[in-house]
């Protein structure tokens, strides 16, 4: 289903008993961080406080902060039936002799919702700031060491000056006074690429920020796309309903009609550089100080009751965790595209997306899983997996298990496979910032040809006769647990 805005999904969530309203007067600097981090790792339910020192506005948190809300979110009633449309969408054998077909009408209309669509006015501009202060907003200071307070949620639209294509990514902003912010466009993101562009052609860089929306739209920001795909196109197919979106008021930039708020500005690409960090980072760990791009703020428009979504992240597991795990679902399809012999995957919260991955496979010939982790760390920001576990025809989800395959199916030697290749801007434990070594484990079984000769031992399983026969004997044996 397609949500109106976020307040839309505000309403359902407390329908399903999914949110909880804080009326009591709380800080935005640390405080909000404590309590709903607490909340997180018990797994809780999302958090309206409507209190908030020095803000009109309320915030909302750990909005998509579990799987059910997460799943919630795309309007589905599970994660994996978004990844199943697209497999449809992708498997080109269902379009055979489509023309002939009208079974195909419904994969054709929901094509159809794809395309954004422009609109002359919108909610997101009922009221319009051009004397912008951000510190009216209750953004968060979320830790200690922490450069400043942070805008952790925002949709940061660019376009791309040599094809005129406009871009969505999720980029932190550190907030340095009224009127400027950190842009944190680091190595291998396209919004970096983008500025590069603009840096070239000199002058100021139109940027415009939306806060809040269908949530759909805000997991898009994220998605690891083609550079070719507009995330505002993947947010159409996900929510099954166009994107409506609106000319900002002081740029040319386009977007999301029912946002809760735009900060709309620039970046001078001819001004120096300034420094952004310390931040409580999703690794779990402060990533630190460096240089970047500011960005200034010309005008702030919202809704006239609007709501501030926030989130923050840290040692897992964080809302930001369950946004990993859509992005595991929805792109699972084009990686087994890619490979067929892939069954799953799963990557470990304890992982912060990108520190490890685990496959399951239908293995076919000698070194398959070496085949598999080089295909991995070929696609796109897969190219960041620090360690890529290949297993055999198991459930990648049971982390046991897995662990029982690795433990018990690899020799070192063999088995361990060190690759050097690009690494996360975040990481903190390769000798060289953007670069280190990646670790391959095949915890498959060992065939001959992989030099294997002694003989491989059979799992220990009972036979399927003397499971039937305990099944239709239990009630019998009075055992209740």
């Amino acid at each position: 289903m397609a949500y109106k805005d976020l307040q839309a999904f505000i309403d359902v969530l407390e329908q399903a008993g999914e949110l909880v309203r804080i009326s009591t007067s709380v800080d935005s600097e640390l405080e909000i961080t404590e309590i709903t981090d607490r909340v997180s790792k018990k797994y809780g339910p999302a958090l309206l406080f409507e209190n908030v020192k020095g803000s009109d506005f309320p915030v909302l948190i750990n909005a998509m902060g579990s799987e059910k809300r997460m799943a919630m979110a795309l309007g589905v009633e599970n994660l994996n039936e978004t990844g199943e449309a697209i497999a449809k969408l992708i498997n080109m054998s269902n379009y055979s002799g489509w023309l002939q077909s009208v079974k195909q009408v419904p994969k054709l209309s929901r094509m159809a919702s794809v395309f954004p669509i422009k609109v002359p006015k919108a909610a997101c501009q009922e009221v319009i700031n051009k004397d912008p202060d951000l510190t009216k907003l209750p953004i968060l200071k979320c830790w200690p060491e922490d450069g400043g307070k942070y805008i952790t949620l925002p949709l940061v639209m660019t376009v791309d000056p040599d094809t005129g294509r406009q871009n969505t990514g999720m980029y932190r902003m550190q907030v340095y006074d009224e009127k400027t912010t950190g842009m944190h466009w680091h190595w291998h993101k396209d919004g970096r690429e983008i500025y590069e562009k603009y840096r070239k052609l000199g002058g100021k860089m139109p940027l415009s920020v939306a806060l809040g929306g269908d949530p759909a739209i805000t997991y898009s920001a994220t998605a690891p796309l083609p550079k070719m795909i507009d995330e505002m196109m993947l947010a159409g197919f996900l929510r099954k309903r166009p994107v409506s979106m609106v000319k900002s008021i002081t740029n040319d930039i386009y977007v999301p009609a029912n946002s809760e708020f735009i900060i709309e500005g620039y970046v001078d690409v001819t001004a120096p550089l300034r420094q952004e960090g310390p931040f409580g980072d999703h690794t779990g760990y402060y990533s630190l100080e460096d240089d970047y791009p500011v960005f200034h703020v010309t005008c702030i428009t919202h809704k006239k009751n609007p709501v501030y979504p926030t989130t923050i992240v840290g040692q897992p597991p964080m809302e930001d965790d369950y946004m990993g795990l859509a992005t595991e679902r929805v792109f699972l399809p084009l990686l087994k595209m890619m490979s067929p012999e892939i069954l799953d995957i799963a990557m470990p919260f304890e992982g912060v997306f990108h520190n490890c991955v685990i496959v399951s496979i239908k293995k076919k010939f000698p070194y398959h899983a070496h085949k598999i982790m080089n295909t991995c760390w070929g696609m796109g920001q897969m190219m960041y997996a620090k360690m890529i576990i290949v297993v055999e025809d198991i459930d990648p989800h049971d982390f046991s298990l897995v662990a029982w395959k690795v433990f018990n199916n690899t020799d070192a030697k063999r088995d361990f496979v060190l690759n050097d290749g690009p690494l996360d801007a975040l990481d903190h434990s390769s000798p060289n910032p953007f670069y280190g070594t990646r670790v391959g484990i095949d915890a498959t079984k060992k065939w001959a040809e992989e030099g294997h000769y002694r003989r491989w031992p059979d799992d220990v399983t009972m036979d399927d006769k003397t499971k039937r026969m305990v099944d239709d004997r239990w009630n019998e044996y009075g055992i209740t647990f």
